[in-house]
């Protein structure tokens, strides 16, 4: 590929990207504040350049930055790269308000950046089918979809579940439906810690009739991932937290063409997608849009409606 990528922060999901950037080939800096960690990881990854700030690695030359910090310092670390005139990724959510979201959009096109935003799972190849079966009309009209993401935690003391879990569905269901919502009602529930919601139910009229439905929780007694598209003619199910992850098309319908429903029942069809992990996906598409040609999926544009959703349920769930 020879890109030079330089990822901005190395927690969890940071180390994700330097391992995955590492087997692209394309891995060469790394900023991380904590010297014992990149000290570590410089020894694991001999010939990548470490460095201890944003400013001192806006000197190498390098084509393009992921930023995979706290959600707090996305705004502020993406004005410094982008006033630099450097293309990058911000790991989602993108910003934590409205107003930090859309001056990144600005600055973006003043100063020429292709930037994107990592809602990782748009790149799943299961959900890239489901985008394929919905724009060929296999299932007929869309009307509406759900999505349960449920566990029993991972439990969080800096974001509550919904900022946490909530943003790859509203994301997911933008790209789907190719719209955004035009009504957003949102209700939470705190049982663990005071002021910090642990479950929350999401729906969303979008500007096209599709409804969406998203339910995510930290007290759940196992994991469910589970995404089902509802259509006029057909209907889609997704279970990513099995082990085989299955993908099915239901011939199924409510049929009212007699004046009376009636249910048709037709076979269920096992669909086949790539077997291929999101994430090394997601980091082919940014590195094959750095410089000349503009990303448009998870671009920030599409990162920015994202927070505005997220923002607006936000004030009804915390009330």
């Amino acid at each position: 590929m020879n890109k030079n990528i330089c990822v901005v922060g190395a927690g969890y999901w940071g180390e994700n990207h330097i391992r995955t950037l590492n087997r692209l080939n394309v891995l060469k800096g790394i900023v991380e504040l904590d010297k014992n960690k990149l000290k570590n990881l410089l020894n694991k990854y001999p010939g990548v350049q470490g460095y201890s700030s944003i400013e001192d690695a806006l000197f190498g030359e390098y084509d393009g930055f992921i930023i995979a910090t706290p959600a707090k310092t996305h705004y502020d670390i993406a004005k410094i790269i982008m006033n630099a005139k450097r293309h990058l990724l911000i790991e989602k959510p993108m910003t934590l308000s409205v107003e930090e979201a859309k001056e990144l959009v600005v600055l973006s096109e003043k100063n020429k950046v292709n930037a994107m935003v990592g809602h990782v799972l748009l790149f799943h190849p299961a959900i890239k089918k489901i985008k394929e079966m919905i724009d060929s009309g296999e299932i007929g009209d869309l009307q509406y979809a759900y999505s349960n993401r449920l566990n029993l935690g991972k439990v969080r003391t800096e974001e509550n579940v919904f900022w946490s879990l909530a943003p790859h569905d509203i994301a997911i269901f933008q790209y789907l439906t190719g719209s955004i919502p035009k009504q957003i009602n949102a209700i939470g529930s705190t049982f663990l810690q005071k002021g910090i919601p642990d479950s929350t139910l999401t729906q969303l009229e979008y500007e096209n009739g599709v409804r969406g439905h998203i339910f995510v929780s930290w007290l759940h007694p196992f994991k469910e991932h589970r995404l089902v598209v509802i259509g006029s003619e057909a209907m889609i199910s997704f279970e990513d937290s099995l082990e085989d992850k299955p993908l099915k098309l239901y011939s199924k319908k409510i049929d009212l063409k007699s004046g009376m429903p009636e249910q048709v029942d037709g076979p269920v069809e096992m669909i086949p997608f790539e077997n291929r992990m999101p994430l090394d996906i997601e980091l082919e598409y940014f590195i094959n849009h750095l410089h000349n040609v503009k990303p448009d999926i998870s671009n920030i544009k599409h990162g920015y409606e994202v927070v505005k959703t997220l923002v607006e349920a936000s004030k009804q769930i915390l009330g």
